[in-house]
């Protein structure tokens, strides 16, 4: 079972997701909070494996709670992109994945078990344009931080894959445009994002489009 712990500060919506989530079988919601103090808290207390939070939270918001709750689970974050432009900031804090709030119950599910697995990438197709507006919107930012190390050791096969995540590819699809297996790439992924002490694939795709600026 995916142990989940349901964030937002709408007592209708945790009802409506705890709802979905917990019908879904291999799935159970363990805690809800009402703002990001009481999700980074009961994140601790019960250990999840998926934090589903809202950005827009009082007293803290779902981006500072994200970066308090890196290594002690993973975060998906939702929210209505185009008008919350907070979700680059939340990605940046380490949130390994984001869903928009209209996503139907299916996509929901299929996200949380995505992030459940330590994949990233929830829409390549959407998580492209999110990488393209953050470039363009956003440059002022600071780079995210890398292991300078880590950089420098990345295997030529591995610089390739982290090339082609920062274009916004899926496992799939840079399996099938190296002509390797699904499973070669996932470890390829795992060990540059060891090396380069990055938390999350979205951050590494962000990085590597920093790169190549």
């Amino acid at each position: 079972m995916i142990k989940v712990l349901l964030a937002d500060d709408h007592a209708a919506v945790r009802a409506g997701l705890r709802m979905l989530l917990d019908s879904a079988g291999d799935i159970e919601v363990i805690g809800e909070a009402a703002d990001g103090v009481e999700a980074v808290e009961q994140a601790r207390l019960l250990r999840p494996e998926v934090v589903v939070m809202d950005v827009r939270m009082p007293r803290k918001d779902g981006i500072a709670a994200a970066a308090e709750l890196r290594g002690v689970a993973d975060v998906l974050v939702l929210t209505s992109y185009g008008d919350d432009a907070n979700v680059f900031d939340a990605l940046r804090a380490g949130a390994s994945g984001f869903l928009l709030k209209d996503a139907d119950a299916e996509t929901l599910v299929d996200a949380v078990r995505v992030v459940a697995r330590g994949d990233g990438l929830i829409s390549p197709a959407v998580t492209r344009n999110l990488i393209a507006e953050f470039s363009r919107a956003r440059p002022a930012y600071a780079p995210i931080p890398v292991d300078g190390d880590g950089l420098a050791s990345l295997t030529p096969r591995e610089t390739e894959v982290l090339s082609l995540i920062g274009e916004g590819l899926s496992n799939a699809e840079i399996a099938a445009e190296l002509g390797m297996a699904e499973a070669t790439v996932k470890s390829h992924v795992t060990r540059l994002l060891a090396k380069l002490g990055l938390t999350s694939r979205v951050q590494a795709a962000i990085f590597a489009r920093e790169q190549a600026r």
